[in-house]
């Protein structure tokens, strides 16, 4: 292998390194736990190769939220019906809880609905738009971004144990009976 090859894998070992240890950390921790300093002990990098690979920490974070989002579309994608979307939606948000807050909580400048989205949001989207589009009388897209809407507000509520922990079961039967009318 070339030189240059084996520097170019070697520099993206060392970010998706980063990236791991911050998601890990993060998971553990919490975000505001998440410090270039804990990072560069946990990876055994100085900070200025952390900064050689990511301008700041906000940059850290949307790369493990395209991680997770293309981790999520993926499941996605093998979810049937509005219940297996709505299901596993809710599933990855409750089990990986600061990676969720990384993709769709924290301050990003990440693109969503206009301008250049991640391909991985758009393979997540078309996926609970292909769940939903059999019930769309003329707007999928926009019946979509409600039901989108609403799996990401039970999603967070939850975690903030705002609502009644035994009735996910009925609060996502009810929001299926809203979109399948």
């Amino acid at each position: 292998m070339p030189a240059e090859q084996r520097k170019a894998k070697a520099r993206h070992e060392r970010g998706r390194l980063i990236v791991a240890a911050a998601r890990e950390l993060a998971e553990a921790e919490g975000w505001e736990a998440v410090t270039t300093r804990k990072l560069a002990d946990k990876v055994e990098y100085s900070q200025p190769v952390l900064y050689s690979h990511f301008k700041n920490m906000d940059e850290i974070a949307a790369a493990v939220a395209l991680e997770g989002i293309e981790e999520l579309g993926g499941l996605l994608s093998k979810a049937t019906g509005l219940r297996g979307l709505a299901d596993t939606y809710l599933s990855y948000a409750a089990d990986h809880p600061a990676v969720y807050q990384a993709m769709f909580v924290r301050p990003t400048d990440l693109t969503f609905a206009t301008g250049d989205i991640p391909p991985a949001l758009r393979a997540a989207f078309a996926s609970l738009r292909a769940g939903v589009t059999p019930f769309a009388k003329d707007d999928a897209e926009t019946l979509t971004e409600l039901f989108w809407s609403s799996l990401h507000g039970l999603a967070t509520l939850q975690a903030g144990s705002r609502l009644r922990p035994d009735h996910q079961h009925h609060r996502v039967n009810r929001l299926i009976a809203l979109i399948t009318g």
